[in-house]
């Protein structure tokens, strides 16, 4: 770190210094000893055992650091952004602070030892110690601590240099590296009311650096099973030990031979997905018994079809790289720093790429949930389901499908210039107006006409046949999707569901609706089925609305049995949040 002299050099406490001393901060420090200074005050002294530095007036090591903040850390530590450098200011405004980190001999406070070590380990949450000034930081740490003179300037870098990299640090952990708009998702990441400059002061002072970090972590269990897993999968792709399977000529099915069966068995127990001390293949055998036992729940963990077949899908999910299986889980803990903080509520999340639902009673929560459910989610190639949070606010039973006007367009109207009796066939009606009480209107070739214009529209009258199935449940939102149920449950058998226009079809819209309306005690469950069983549609509104998280993250700890999933990216998410890390790392 260069602290050259720039325009005007301010006190940060807004405070002048002596001449002398600021000509010495700006001018000399680049290469000079600190020399002895008995008729200065010198900064207080942290108490611990180390060489024996001479010390030096607390007025010239604020000088320095303060030099330091307004030049900014160096090429080597990255650039900070502009709020970086406002908070960082902030940080150091009060005089009596300063140093943060040091003593005036250059020996490091506890405080410091404790935000070295989090930093030298931020890969446990899934970040780059590189991120945070580490090998700038490690060549400052081992000069203080070197019997060589001490440098004023060696000095105010590292307490700069810790600072700048702990305040990114704590805002990384809580709120993530990436904006989950830059990569197109409707993530909000709620206003954060935290300030990081005071937090970490007191954390200094008070040696509370660890429980600071703790505090700010996502209250959430499944970041800590993720964090788990995460040194497990470290040390699994970190494993020599560990060898590709052979190609496969073909599918291999139970019964048959395949030349890869001892790389296969010692693939599955490393997994966890065949118990340690399950007996080897004896020699050259064919594919059976506990080895195809083990690929079933290996497919089990990888949304694929339990068969215990050795087909594309399943031989493409054996030869993924553990490395990128780490990858994914650092995906999966970035994106769950993104959630807003729900303290307390009952919440409902989807998980798109896994097809798969859950609801819990309260969040944070280490219960397993209330209710968990297939799903089925919005097309991979046209019409995928977006990620973003909103809130239930009603359950409507017997719903009308108001048609899309995209799907009218594209896909209705060709159909009826082919086939005007469709819409009667399909139980659909072409209406004027908004809302259930709309009119409804022949479908002459004028009012098909007004159709195509977006001055009608088009709506599937309540009933088995309705697309949206008996139930809907409605969180606002500009998307207009929805969760409801379907006319064809047989998709759910299906080990990838990526097959509606957006919306979300559930597997069992009935238990949804007991769990959404459980406050509401006169919503029995056969009261929900006999409006299920009604004439007409029927809004229920929910007394609470309840947070609806639609998520997107291709690793999973399963909350009902605490094995690890991995899911297909069929959106290819994955592929864009690893661009964009990889661009926010360069740019640190």
């Amino acid at each position: 770190m260069t602290c050259k002299p720039v325009r005007a050099l301010r006190s940060i406490g807004e405070s002048s210094l002596p001449i002398a001393v600021i000509l010495f901060a700006l001018l000399g420090c680049a290469d000079r000893a600190i020399p002895p200074s008995p008729s200065s005050k010198p900064a207080a002294l942290s108490g611990q055992s180390g060489l024996a530095f001479v010390q030096v007036p607390a007025a010239e090591i604020r000088a320095a650091i303060e030099a330091c903040v307004i030049n900014g850390p160096d090429p080597a530590l990255g650039v900070l952004t502009r709020p970086e450098q406002v908070e960082l200011k902030e940080l150091y405004e009060r005089e009596d602070d300063v140093p943060l980190w040091v003593d005036a001999a250059g020996r490091l406070s506890d405080s410091a030892h404790d935000a070295l070590a989090l930093l030298s380990r931020a890969a446990d949450e899934g970040l780059d110690p590189a991120d945070y000034g580490q090998g700038q930081l490690d060549r400052l740490t081992a000069t203080l601590e070197s019997e060589s003179p001490l440098r004023l300037l060696d000095l105010a870098s590292f307490d700069v240099a810790l600072s700048s990299g702990m305040l990114r640090y704590l805002h990384h952990v809580h709120s993530g590296r990436v904006d989950a708009h830059t990569i197109g998702l409707g993530l909000s990441v709620p206003v954060d009311h935290h300030d990081f400059a005071a937090l970490l002061r007191s954390a200094v002072t008070d040696q509370r650096m660890a429980e600071t970090v703790a505090g700010l972590r996502p209250p959430l269990e499944q970041y800590g099973a993720l964090r788990t897993m995460l040194t497990r999968y470290r040390s699994l792709a970190a494993d020599a030990i560990q060898e590709a399977l052979p190609p496969f000529a073909a599918v291999v099915h139970p019964g048959e031979p395949y030349a890869g069966l001892g790389v296969l068995y010692r693939q599955l127990v490393a997994l966890g997905d065949l118990p340690a001390g399950t007996p080897a293949p004896a020699g050259p055998t064919a594919y059976e018994g506990t080895l195809v036992e083990g690929v079933k729940r290996f497919q089990v963990r990888h949304g694929l079809e339990t068969d215990g077949v050795l087909g594309k899908r399943t031989q493409a999910a054996l030869r993924i790289p553990l490395a990128w299986r780490v990858r994914q889980i650092e995906f999966a803990l970035e994106r769950l720093r993104w959630l807003p903080h729900l303290g307390g509520e009952r919440v409902v999340a989807i998980n798109i790429p896994m097809f798969r639902l859950w609801a819990w009673n309260s969040t944070p929560s280490k219960e397993t949930p209330s209710l968990g459910m297939g799903v089925i989610v919005g097309r991979a190639l046209s019409t995928q389901t977006p990620v973003f949070v909103e809130h239930m606010r009603e359950v409507i039973f017997r719903p009308y499908w108001n048609v899309p006007r995209s799907i009218a367009r594209n896909e209705i109207l060709p159909i009826l210039e082919r086939d005007p009796d469709y819409l009667r066939r399909q139980n659909m009606e072409i209406v004027r107006g908004p809302g259930d009480d709309a009119q409804a209107v022949a479908g002459t070739p004028e009012n098909v006409a007004l159709l195509r214009q977006g001055a009608l529209r088009v709506r599937q009258r309540p009933g088995p046949q309705n697309a949206l199935g008996l139930v809907k449940f409605v969180f606002p939102n500009q998307e207009n999707v929805y969760m409801h149920g379907t006319p064809a449950p047989e998709l759910f058998s299906r080990s990838r569901r990526d097959f509606s226009h957006g919306c979300v079809r559930v597997e069992d819209p009935v238990a949804l609706a007991e769990w959404a309306l459980e406050d509401q005690p006169e919503w029995t469950r056969d009261r929900i089925l006999s409006a299920m069983a009604g004439t007409q549609p029927l809004h229920v509104k929910l007394l609470r609305p309840i947070p609806v998280i639609l998520f997107y993250t291709t690793t999973v700890v399963m909350p009902e049995d605490g094995t690890i999933h991995f899911a297909e990216d069929i959106y290819l998410h994955d592929a864009r949040l690893d661009r964009a890390l990889a661009r926010a790392h360069s740019a640190e």
